[in-house]
């Protein structure tokens, strides 16, 4: 018995940067997908097959926890997650994974990978047990992010998981809320720069848990759920120039987020809107997050000079990819993105996580 399961990517259409801290973000599923092959044999050994990347891996498991052998192993973490889960295994599994999701770009594909080997194990186990996409994206959390104390938040777990687009809240509770705009396309641009994400995670993240640290010791009441730009100016003297900058762009960033979901909700979708918005939205990421580099800035205009309605970097930035929404021509965008140095790809929004 085989089964085949298929996850998209995603683009962060707006919250950049703001899970982590607990606001609320908007992304997209896009069409672009990693897809796995799987079926069980007889010897307790995992065989993997990995035709993208050149390489065929494997390693004993005979249903029992799994020691983490290196970073991020995140096949054998899926198995360990679902073990706790209660699911048993008593044979080996043959894979073969093959996706056009760019790798390691911003755009989800470790968690697309992870979403996908779960869908499939949960309908090889012993006792199959197939997981909705909620639970897919919260075990997915866990395989990719908890397991090895990464700092990530869960955007991309549920996004690629439940797919189209999606509004989601984590505090004071996940709250997930499917939105159903009637999108034209966009195109995803990969500046083939490596991103730098412990870097800026470590700078913006870590930076701004200790902004509010501060603004907190002397005002506990202060939240980025409800602080205003004018309120940010109250701290104007005990914090940095740089300091100031972000915690004003993180504010404007939730704001922008907030219109961007009513033009999103709203029964006519304003396309000019959004695409102003989500170009709003990247001037703050990269004059005060700084997250954006000087080759993706140059694809943004090209593809804007082009005729995309606006767009903005993707991911945690410092390279990787971006992204414009460009419902006319999209092909003559995608070859301004080209000659701007970037390997562009025509994309859609996306169902979510399947399997057959």
């Amino acid at each position: 018995m085989g089964v085949t399961a298929s996850t998209p990517g995603r683009i962060c259409l707006f919250g950049e940067h703001l899970d982590y801290l607990g606001l609320p973000v908007i992304a997209a599923a896009i069409s672009r997908r990693i897809t796995l092959t799987a079926e069980r044999i007889q010897e307790p050994t995992v065989r993997l097959h990995l035709p993208d990347l050149g390489t065929n891996e494997q390693f004993a498991f005979a249903g029992q926890p799994l020691p983490y052998v290196q970073d991020r192993d995140y096949y054998r973490a899926a198995l360990n997650v679902l073990l706790r889960e209660g699911y048993t295994f008593s044979s080996g599994f043959d894979v073969t994974v093959r996706g056009n999701i760019p790798i390691n770009s911003g755009t989800s594909s470790s968690s697309a990978l992870v979403v996908t080997w779960l869908n499939a194990l949960a309908r090889l186990a012993d006792h199959p047990q197939p997981l909705p996409p909620e639970r897919l994206a919260e075990l997915a959390y866990g395989a990719e992010v908890l397991e090895f104390g990464e700092p990530g938040g869960m955007m991309d777990h549920y996004s690629t998981a439940v797919g189209n687009v999606i509004y989601l809240e984590s505090q004071p509770q996940i709250n997930l809320t499917v939105l159903r705009p009637r999108l034209g396309t966009f195109v995803l641009g990969d500046s083939q720069e490596p991103k730098d994400t412990l870097g800026i995670l470590g700078r913006v993240k870590f930076g701004m848990l200790d902004i509010l640290k501060r603004i907190n010791g002397i005002n506990p009441a202060f939240s980025l759920h409800t602080g205003s730009l004018t309120d940010a100016a109250e701290y104007k003297d005990i914090l940095t120039k740089d300091e100031y900058v972000l915690l004003k762009g993180t504010l404007a960033n939730r704001d922008v987020l907030r219109e961007a979901l009513t033009v999103l909700q709203a029964p006519e979708l304003d396309h000019a809107r959004l695409g102003q918005l989500l170009t709003d939205h990247q001037a703050t990421l990269r004059d005060a997050q700084r997250i954006s580099t000087p080759k993706i800035d140059r694809m943004l205009e090209a593809a804007r000079t082009a005729g995309a309605l606006g767009g903005k970097i993707n991911g945690s930035g410092g390279g990787g990819c971006m992204f414009v929404y460009a419902p006319d021509q999209p092909n003559v965008v995608a070859e301004a993105i080209e000659r701007a140095g970037g390997k562009a790809y025509v994309i859609q929004v996306a169902q979510g996580a399947v399997a057959d």
